[in-house]
């Protein structure tokens, strides 16, 4: 069993109130949750408007499945026009 665990460091440029950030947040956790079998959730900055930062967990039994999954997932991210990926760990435990 190999859990991969993907720290992600966010900027969102239009948000102008805490409304806004999580609106486009539940876009982004729905998306991820629906598109690949992880959970998500907020785990920093929750009280600043243009920041924020998620940890995405997913669980496989096979560590190359699980590489290929937090890579098209940083993907998706990435190719968001409404926020910026600042930075990102990611780590696998066996």
């Amino acid at each position: 069993m190999v859990v991969g665990i993907l720290s992600v460091s966010l900027r969102i440029p239009s948000s102008n109130s805490l409304k806004d950030k999580r609106q486009v947040l539940r876009s982004l956790k729905d998306k991820i949750r629906g598109k690949f079998n992880v959970s998500v959730a907020e785990v920093g900055s929750q009280d600043v408007w243009r920041s924020a930062e998620l940890g995405i967990t997913g669980v496989s039994g096979d560590k190359l499945f699980m590489e290929k999954e937090m890579a098209r997932i940083l993907n998706l991210i990435d190719a968001r026009n409404d926020l910026e990926i600042t930075d990102h760990s990611l780590e696998y435990i066996q």
